[in-house]
């Protein structure tokens, strides 16, 4: 299987350069204000500038949280694609097309079986913690992953490291993985060798 690995949260260039390095297809970017709690928190523009120092065909990613459709359409001037990762309604999602994708949280009463008639033909599955809405370390519901991953192209987030990207990808065949705080040597900086070790581990695994 083809797999795409998304290295998020940078927020420096020497980060998105060792990502890039390292062999991952996109790098994310919060634009969320709550990321400053974890420090990886980037203005737009200062992700700007990063951008146009990268090698081609590196997708970005404006990780956003419940901005107006106008603000999302702003931000695809400058980034790839957008990861709504709020309480962003279907119609949004459908408005935006192939250049947004939702993030999902399954709380209590959450079912694969809710994604089925949602927009698009891809979403990314993070870790529910109640009260925050991703970044936390937390592992997610891989046997709830794999049954999306039956009928969406399913971005892998929540809790992935390199010990155990191996595992999630054999477990779920997922489209994508997603993979931030695991990678930090500290808050909102990468430890290199650990993306380069991730990118390994993920690939090796979506080989077997």
């Amino acid at each position: 299987m083809t797999l795409r690995i998304k290295i998020c949260g940078i927020t420096t260039l020497e980060d998105a350069l060792a990502a890039c390095e390292g062999g991952a297809d996109a790098l994310g970017f919060v634009l969320a204000p709550e990321a400053k709690k974890r420090s990886r928190y980037i203005e737009p523009e200062a992700a700007a500038a990063i951008i146009g120092k990268l090698p081609p065909f590196i997708t970005t990613v404006a990780v956003v949280v419940n901005e107006t459709e106008e603000r999302l359409k702003q931000l695809l001037k400058v980034f790839d694609m957008l990861q709504l990762h709020g309480e962003e309604s279907p119609e949004i999602c459908r408005h935006l097309g192939r250049y947004a994708f939702k993030a999902f949280r399954p709380g209590p009463g959450f079912t694969a079986d809710l994604l089925r008639t949602w927009p698009g033909d891809c979403c990314l599955l993070d870790s529910w913690v109640p009260g925050d809405r991703g970044g936390t370390g937390v592992t997610g519901d891989w046997a709830m992953a794999k049954q999306i991953a039956a009928f969406k192209k399913l971005i892998l987030a929540g809790g992935l490291t390199p010990e155990n990207v191996g595992d999630a990808v054999r477990a779920v065949r997922p489209y994508a993985v997603d993979a931030s705080g695991s990678l930090e040597a500290s808050p909102g900086k990468k430890d290199h060798e650990r993306i380069r070790q991730f990118i390994k581990a993920a690939r090796a695994a979506a080989h077997a």
